[in-house]
């Protein structure tokens, strides 16, 4: 991986966060259509994607041009990536679209399984990215301002409490941004802890873990509660809180190779428990999707909860 894709990877996303708020070229409304004909105002507590289900596939068309062209390994294919995708971002990372409208079922889901639960919440007139990558790719100081500018975003339209609904998102709200931006005070929770537990649609399915959900944010258990009535498989090692393994998210903007052999380790011990693999994270999907060429069944966790 060169320094020169870093910088322009840097580039692409610094550029593409202020002129449309999200984190690559990508068409501005590629976010909003989950929300046709749902009722949900403005408000102060609102439910917020920051499009992280959206833009996965998003990645998912990007790291396969990255692997194709050998775009991190820097020279002129680099330079070209960049100015490429900034011309024409819209068309060389146009997601397949159906992993569009499974990722706006998937948010749909959620937005109905929060209002079963009696959970009142608005929607934001335009969905806007948190961040995230720029602060996993250590890109702190970018990612200071740009959550400075987002914090403001969210004050300007009274927002008091953020339901999430990934765990990148609920990390970078509830842990780093208040470490950057003063005065930060926003209530920020996730889905997982106001929905019901109740029925699930499948049965014997393996658990993979978002390791920020099980590590960082003691989510472990309560996923266990909402999934109980499915009987996952577990197992003390492959899907223990702490010694089960990463999906390969998310370095594979910068190392797409070692993201992919990370996952299909992941995938063949998953594989071991269950053909049925239930996962929380988008990201998380869609590294373990590109690596499984058809050896495990994925399903996000709020497609399988009744």
């Amino acid at each position: 991986m060169s320094i020169e894709w870093i910088s322009q990877l840097r580039e692409i996303v610094v550029d593409s966060l202020e002129k449309s708020w999200l984190p690559f070229p990508l068409k501005e409304d590629l976010c909003e259509g989950w929300k046709k004909d749902l009722q949900a105002g403005p408000s102060s507590t609102i439910l917020y994607t920051s499009c992280m289900y959206h833009i996965a596939p998003v990645i998912e068309k990007a790291v396969e041009n990255l692997e194709k062209f050998g775009v991190t390994k820097g020279g002129v294919m680099t330079r070209l990536a960049a100015v490429g995708t900034k011309a024409l971002g819209g068309f060389l990372l146009r997601p397949d679209e159906a992993e569009v409208k499974r990722a706006d079922g998937i948010v749909r889901r959620i937005y109905e399984l929060l209002r079963r639960a009696g959970v009142e919440f608005g929607l934001l007139d335009r969905e806007i990215y948190s961040g995230a990558l720029l602060y996993e790719l250590g890109l702190v100081d970018d990612f200071a301002r740009y959550a400075r500018r987002a914090a403001e975003y969210f004050k300007k339209r009274g927002v008091r409490r953020i339901i999430t609904v990934d765990p990148h998102t609920q990390h970078v709200l509830e842990k780093i941004y208040p470490k950057y931006v003063e005065g930060f005070d926003i209530e920020v929770v996730s889905y997982l802890d106001l929905i019901k537990p109740g029925g699930v649609s499948i049965n014997g399915f393996a658990i993979h873990d978002s390791c920020l959900y099980a590590r960082f944010l003691g989510k472990y258990e309560r996923i266990r509660q909402l999934l109980a009535a499915g009987n996952p498989v577990e197992d003390p090692y492959i899907t223990g809180k702490d010694t089960a393994g990463c999906c390969g998210g998310p370095i594979e903007s910068t190392f797409p190779g070692v993201a992919k052999q990370i996952a299909k380790t992941r995938v063949r011990e998953l594989a071991k428990l269950s053909r049925k693999v239930v996962v929380q994270c988008p990201i998380c999907y869609v590294n373990l999707k590109r690596a499984s060429e058809g050896e495990v069944e994925l399903y996000h966790m709020a497609e399988v909860l009744l």
